[in-house]
């Protein structure tokens, strides 16, 4: 054996065992990118529970979302959140917390399907233990306010659903229906998007985070809060001051995220409002104006968030986006 085979490790050794300490570190980062938990695909025969975690729902307008799960080959599980009320939440915080804990630590549940949103799961969240989840984890599927669930399942390494909920099922279009199911079924999911005049081109692959931008931004500085860094991040947001808007993302840009992400997805920025005095942009003006600074691709327009078309997300899957001005792309890794 040669003994001179490495001789900078024995001319420097303390550059040497810092580097290689800076290699590992590199190598760590990396994979732990790639680490995310998916969850099991669906299968015919499974079990999915819908439930409340925010606003209050009778079970009179379940049925199509019911129909709509059972013609996948799925069975279906109310749970006892559907029909309390309590002001405008369905149920105690302690009810709605129980309820999901219930379908949390029944490995028989292999997804939970959040009937809708408002304003409601921050109050939950701290009363969760996902002891039995880590060991037998499943797919948590919504969006809105369900931001809150997907943003705290990504700080503890698992992947969830950002997609329609039971009460916008019937009024979904046939694309996001078809791909929640894709996402449910572990099906390949990518889309291919027209171009828009304010996209930002470029490539970029990352981890994607996100989901509703005003509970993104309030969950800062508390432990739901996401790690934007090296990430691709996915925001939308409905019935919002525009003022409010800029404010959110001079958040997100003064907490660093904007300085650490390597790309933008914008979803539908749905009814927007402006003061008497108007604030001079829209939404997708005042996103383009806070992230001039940053050279990372944008994707506006991506079909998803409070409308229609609400295309279905992986959160916490890599993913790479392709933006140009002839077609742009997301393609789930």
């Amino acid at each position: 054996m040669n003994k001179n085979r490495f001789p900078f490790k024995k001319q420097h050794p303390v550059l040497y065992q810092f580097l290689l300490l800076i290699f590992v570190l590199q190598s760590f980062n990396s994979q732990a990118q790639y680490n995310m938990i998916t969850p099991p695909s669906l299968q015919k025969g499974d079990t999915v529970a819908i439930l409340a975690t925010a606003r209050k729902n009778t079970d009179d307008n379940l049925k199509p979302a019911i129909n709509l799960l059972k013609s996948w080959g799925l069975d279906v599980v109310i749970g006892s959140t559907i029909g309390l009320d309590n002001d405008q939440l369905a149920g105690t915080d302690e009810q709605r917390a129980a309820d999901f804990q219930q379908q949390l630590d029944n490995p028989n549940i292999k997804a939970i399907w959040c009937v809708k949103g408002g304003y409601g799961t921050v109050r939950m969240i701290d009363l969760l233990d996902f002891t039995a989840f880590k060991k037998n984890p499943k797919w948590i599927v919504g969006f809105s306010d369900v931001t809150v669930l997907h943003n705290h399942l990504n700080t503890m390494g698992y992947k969830s659903i950002h997609g329609i909920m039971p009460i916008t099922a019937p009024r979904a279009t046939p694309e996001a229906i078809e791909t929640m199911r894709i996402a449910l079924f572990g099906e390949k999911l990518s889309y291919e998007i027209d171009p828009f005049l304010m996209n930002r081109p470029g490539k970029a692959t990352g981890e994607l985070v996100g989901g509703n931008l005003s509970i993104i931004y309030s969950l800062f500085g508390s432990p739901s809060a996401i790690d934007c860094a090296d990430k691709i991040l996915f925001i939308e947001d409905l019935d919002e001051y525009l003022y409010h808007i800029d404010r959110m993302m001079m958040n997100l840009k003064r907490n660093g995220c904007l300085e650490s992400i390597k790309g933008i997805v914008v979803g539908s920025m749905t009814k927007m409002k402006d003061n008497d005095i108007p604030w001079g942009k829209n939404a997708i003006e005042i996103i383009e104006d806070v992230t001039k600074k940053y050279n990372i691709p944008i994707l506006y327009n991506f079909p998803a968030g409070h409308i229609q078309d609400n295309r279905a997300l992986i959160l916490g899957n890599n993913v790479t986006i392709n933006v140009n001005e002839k077609c742009s792309t997301l393609v789930f890794e």
